[in-house]
């Protein structure tokens, strides 16, 4: 019944940050990946071909986001958001026209920055601003747009390839992102907080005070939270870009563990309203340091499952972590280092993010490549969430809980 009324009583801009982080979906790994079959066959790529030219342009956009992002902090997301998504849709459309293999790592850029990176980044960077004593509530809300993309878009378009030419969907694609902006627009007519580029609109992180980004470099908690930014990027590249090798490496059919997936994305959206509520009950500190043990478990029992039954329990603990994955990381970089740089500061963790994939991508495939070495996946995932564990004592002394930082405070 919160969660209603807060819905109820925010919904034109829950709904803007909806649209903002579907939107999303056209430059994320699981969409474009599901051209991968046929841009090799018209290019003529093996498949280490066509995975090298996407790391290239993923790897690219990381290091674009680096300074790409601090663009949230100069802009209002009316504005920005218009200029994001007329250069995705023109992305699409030169995906629609790509002529060969080199202008295609420039395509894959361009899709990686402006949809995985800025999309995303417009998306949560909107949330922390409007919202302060709600802002799990408000994060795991409008994060629902990143698991209708993933629910949905697939399903549709692996559906329509049997009619149309994927360059043509393509084509689809960019309408799909153009019919979406006078709906942003209109939704952010007002923006919740007006004089959001004002300094009374903005709050202080550590020891009251607006971090820079430079000054976030120089500070300690930065360097330990790391894993806060590559691990999920990391592991979920682990599943679901490689499940095919997965499937082979078991001996499943992939059709069968594919249906698995309703199992995963129900578990994370119940994951994401969870932690939504922890965030604003108990401060995200309480939920920084035990958001990789899900990503640990979850690979433990991958690695050792014999059957699907237990495969369906590997993607239920996994889709646990995703879902606080979807609303600690953002809340965090607000809380712990303040609001008013908080676009360039969740732009270099988007960075990291985004680099998670090419760093992953070489990892898992030394990992995947039997079943002895498949348990070295979950022996790293334990680790790096026993280094995250590691942080909860720094977490706590060095910043204040979300409930006590929002004291007296209250979102209409």
């Amino acid at each position: 019944m919160e969660y209603l009324a807060f819905l109820r009583r925010n919904w034109l801009f829950l709904l803007a940050g909806f649209l903002l982080t579907f939107t999303s979906s056209y430059g994320q790994t699981y969409f474009i990946s599901l051209f991968a079959g046929a841009v090799k066959g018209d290019f003529g790529l093996s498949d280490g071909q066509w995975g090298g030219i996407y790391t290239v342009g993923t790897t690219l956009s990381a290091i674009s986001m680096v300074w790409a992002g601090v663009l949230t902090d100069r802009f209002r997301v009316r504005v920005l958001a218009l200029g994001v998504m007329l250069a995705l849709a023109g992305a699409c459309l030169a995906m629609a026209a790509v002529p060969n293999w080199i202008a295609l790592i420039f395509v894959i850029y361009a899709l990686r920055l402006t949809g995985q990176g800025m999309m995303s980044q417009l998306g949560q960077v909107a949330m922390v601003r409007w919202f302060e004593a709600s802002r799990g509530k408000a994060l795991s809300l409008s994060s629902m747009g990143f698991a209708a993309g993933q629910a949905f878009l697939p399903v549709i378009f692996v559906a329509l390839f049997a009619s149309f030419h994927w360059r043509s969907l393509w084509v689809l694609a960019a309408v799909l992102v153009l019919l979406t902006i006078p709906v942003i627009l209109m939704l952010l007519r007002q923006e919740r907080t007006p004089q959001s580029m004002a300094d009374q609109a903005q709050r202080a992180g550590m020891k009251g005070r607006h971090w820079t980004r430079a000054e976030m470099f120089r500070s300690g908690l930065f360097w330990m939270i790391i894993p806060l930014a590559i691990g999920p990027a990391a592991w979920g590249t682990a599943l679901f870009f490689q499940q095919v090798h997965l499937t082979q490496v078991k001996g499943w059919a992939l059709v069968e563990f594919v249906a698995l997936m309703p199992v995963y994305t129900i578990s994370a959206v119940a994951s994401t309203f969870l932690s939504g509520w922890a965030i604003d009950r108990f401060g995200v500190s309480r939920v920084v340091p035990v958001m990789m043990l899900p990503f640990a478990l979850s690979f433990a029992v991958l690695a050792y499952a014999d059957t699907l039954w237990m495969a369906g329990i590997g993607l239920l603990i996994f889709g646990m972590g995703q879902g606080m994955q979807s609303t600690a990381p953002a809340a965090f970089w607000a809380e712990y280092f303040g609001t008013r740089h908080v676009g360039s500061i969740k732009a270099v963790a988007a960075a990291l993010m985004v680099f998670g994939f090419p760093a992953a991508d070489a990892a898992h495939r030394a990992l995947l490549s039997d079943r002895r070495r498949l348990g070295r996946m979950g022996d790293c995932a334990l680790q790096t969430a026993a280094a995250r564990l590691t942080v909860a004592p720094q977490v706590d002394v060095i910043g204040p809980a979300a409930a006590v930082a929002d004291m007296g405070l209250r979102d209409l």
